[in-house]
This record gives C-alpha cells, sequence and structure tokens, in this order.
C-alpha cells in the first residue's frame, strides 16, 4: 500500500492555556493559525484552530486532538473550506517526527469529496516557524 500526500498544514501556535491537577496530570490547550500547501488544496487556517493535548502523570502518554477549518482554493481553483479533526498520540522518533494522527477530512468541495472516506494519516514535524501537519492518504 503507498501513501500519496494530500496536503501539509504549515502551523504557527499562538496562545497557550494550561491546566495541572495534584496528581500529575496535565491539560495543555494550544490555538493556532498557518496556511496549507499541497496539489490538491491551497489555504488559510481560519481562527478558531486548537490543538489539546493530555500529558499522563508520568509524561509518557499524550492523546492530541486538533480541529480547525482551512479556507481556500481546491485543485480545479474552485473557492472552498476543509474541516480537519486530527486525533492520535504522541511518538518519539530518529527522524523528527513530533506525532502521528489519523485525520477526518470534511470539505464542501466537489472535486475533494473523496476525501471523506480516505484512509488518512499525519506527521507533525518540528519546523523553525512552528509545525508542519503533513496529511497522507493511503492509495
Amino acid at each position: 500500500m503507498n501513501m500519496e500526500e494530500v496536503l501539509t498544514v504549515h502551523v504557527q501556535l499562538n496562545k497557550t492555556m494550561e491546566l495541572e491537577n495534584k496528581i500529575g496530570d496535565s491539560v495543555v490547550m494550544i490555538t493556532f493559525s498557518g496556511a496549507a500547501t499541497g496539489k490538491y488544496f491551497e489555504g488559510k487556517v481560519l481562527e478558531g484552530g486548537v490543538d489539546t493535548q493530555i500529558i499522563g502523570r508520568h509524561g509518557d502518554h499524550h492523546t492530541l486532538s486538533a480541529r480547525y477549518m482551512i479556507e481556500g482554493t481546491d485543485f480545479t481553483g474552485t473557492p472552498c473550506k476543509i474541516f480537519i479533526e486530527n486525533n492520535g498520540s504522541a511518538t518519539s522518533s530518529k527522524e523528527g517526527i513530533l506525532f502521528r494522527t489519523y485525520p477526518k477530512i470534511l470539505t464542501n468541495s466537489e472535486a475533494l469529496a473523496f476525501l471523506h472516506n480516505d484512509i488518512l494519516v499525519a506527521e507533525g514535524i518540528h519546523k523553525e516557524t512552528g509545525i508542519d501537519i503533513i496529511i497522507y492518504r493511503l492509495v
């Protein structure tokens, strides 16, 4: 099975909110902005995107859940929006991958409707300007 790159979201981190409790668990919510590029879609992350991370008391378990919308144009030149819900867990890697997740994409683009049911995998890679989230589909 091969993977095809669908799009890359270039995330710029904004505000961070944190909660810690007495037993050592913590929650971090990070708002973000950014842009998306790729052969199928180009656009801008709309205000309201947030990544929520739940970190276990020993710091060894991170669950991730991000929800955001991107506005732009699909590969046919038609204006559209894409909603992404991205859930997964943090991993460590020698390649510099921060996490792997399993996004769900919904869009009002007829040309991109194939993404509604595709199996998607994403990798987060730390960059100097923020984090790049590369979303692939299995083909």
